[in-house]
């Protein structure tokens, strides 16, 4: 932080969006920006061992403060714990995830931190999922154990060890070359047992747990269970997520992708949208006509690839989802 930064962590602390689900409450003093302003210049930089230190993003395209990173250092400095705050005309550009990518790579390289975390407000979805696209991993849930004026909360708790960011960082960023879909088998299910979404994203899409009990016990429809088709997803030799449809019958007349899943790990690598050919190539092969699909209407969903890919909303619910067809 320097000397000047002070008006823009007044104005960004006293914007009723950025400080709903903080840790501080409204009106945010000019008095306390300046002093934490100067306490941080008095540092010169250098973080305490034990404490908080308070960094300022900046848009280096623009030349404007784009909002703020906290590091708190305990243990001698050997364990991180992260927050960060951005202006509301800073956000949707990806620039919370560049700079925590940033201080993670800091931190663990520089510091020599043995852990790194987060902790936010269980609805502060967008802090959750910057966290995420960081490499963080969900770790629990504490009940009623954060205060803000008079106002309690839970709070959730993200982390990593320099191993799992390291992981993160290598994991696969490419489109395959291969992509496949394989039968559950003695032999792999331990691999589909392990697939993971983010923990965000597990109000979207059922932990792959839940789907084995589909398997087990069907849903019932119009009178008679549905048939369940499930399937692994496998990218250069690899398995990276899964696939359940259910198989038409003479009641059951369209197939639908009941639920599509793809690893925390491969997520952003286009699999979503070849998982999708090989759908309608396998609904052809049933003699389908259609292929139906559905989603949760929030934010994070699958919704737009979806659309793009051509499913058409029927005006139908199934419970809470959006039902969407595609003509085959």
């Amino acid at each position: 932080m320097e000397p000047d930064d002070v008006d823009a962590l007044h104005e960004r602390r006293n914007d009723p969006s950025t400080a709903e689900l903080q840790s501080w409450t409204l009106p945010y003093p000019r008095e306390s920006a300046q002093k934490l302003v100067d306490s941080m210049v008095a540092r010169d930089g250098l973080p305490p061992d034990d404490g908080w230190f308070q960094i300022t993003i900046e848009d280096l395209v623009s030349g404007s403060i784009a909002g703020d990173l906290a590091l708190h250092l305990t243990f001698g400095g050997r364990c991180a714990e992260v927050g960060y705050t951005l202006a509301p005309d800073a956000r949707g550009k990806g620039l919370a995830t560049e700079a925590v990518d940033a201080l993670i790579t800091w931190v663990v390289e520089k510091l020599g931190a043995s852990r790194v975390s987060a902790m936010m407000h269980p609805d502060n979805l967008a802090s959750i999922r910057v966290a995420e696209r960081a490499g963080l991993t969900y770790e629990g849930r504490t009940i009623n154990s954060y205060w803000v004026g008079d106002v309690v909360s839970d709070d959730v708790l993200y982390g990593m060890t320099p191993e799992m960011w390291r992981n993160w960082l290598a994991r696969p960023r490419h489109a395959p070359t291969e992509l496949r879909l394989d039968e559950i088998t003695a032999d792999n299910v331990r691999a589909v047992r392990a697939l993971s979404t983010h923990r965000s994203q597990e109000r979207l899409v059922s932990p792959i747990e839940t789907w084995f009990a589909s398997v087990v016990a069907p849903d019932v429809e119009e009178g008679r269970a549905l048939t369940p088709w499930f399937r692994a997803i496998v990218a250069d030799g690899e398995i990276v997520g899964g696939l359940l449809m259910s198989v038409p019958d003479d009641v059951h007349r369209e197939p639908y992708v009941w639920r599509l899943l793809v690893d925390r790990m491969h997520q952003g690598r286009g699999i979503g949208r070849r998982v999708l050919d090989l759908a309608v190539a396998q609904a052809r092969s049933w003699n389908a006509d259609t292929l139906k699909i559905c989603w949760v209407d929030e934010p994070g969903t699958a919704a737009p690839l979806y659309l793009d890919y051509g499913f058409a909303p029927t005006g139908e619910l199934d419970g809470e989802e959006i039902v969407a067809a595609l003509a085959l």
